[in-house]
């Protein structure tokens, strides 16, 4: 009776843990870099903090145009922004008025 003795090689004992490398490694990626992953979180929370910051700045200027229309409305008529607002309308000034003209502000 013949028995054949087979010597185990570092192959077949590589496979699994190589296996199971390739599949941490793959998870770990995405876990790090894919659409939720931190990096996404971090970038994510940069577009909130400017986007918070533009919400401020359109909300002060929101609060100036209301404090404007607010001195137009009928109870409580300026004659001073009339006269403001139908000048700039009208592009009028009186002959002993100084005009300066300021640069628009940039957007």
């Amino acid at each position: 009776m013949w028995t054949r003795q087979h010597k185990q090689t570092n192959k077949g004992r590589l496979i699994i843990p190589v296996l199971c490398t390739a599949f941490v490694a793959y998870f770990g990626f995405h876990a790090y870099h894919g659409e939720f992953g931190i990096n996404s979180k971090y970038k994510l929370q940069e577009h909130k903090e400017q986007l918070q910051a533009q919400l401020a700045s359109l909300q002060l200027e929101r609060g100036e145009l209301e404090k404007r229309v607010r001195l137009l409305h009928d109870g409580s008529l300026e004659k001073d922004m009339l006269d403001e607002l139908a000048r700039k309308a009208l592009n009028l000034s009186q002959p002993d008025e100084i005009i300066v003209m300021l640069p628009r502000k940039a957007d």
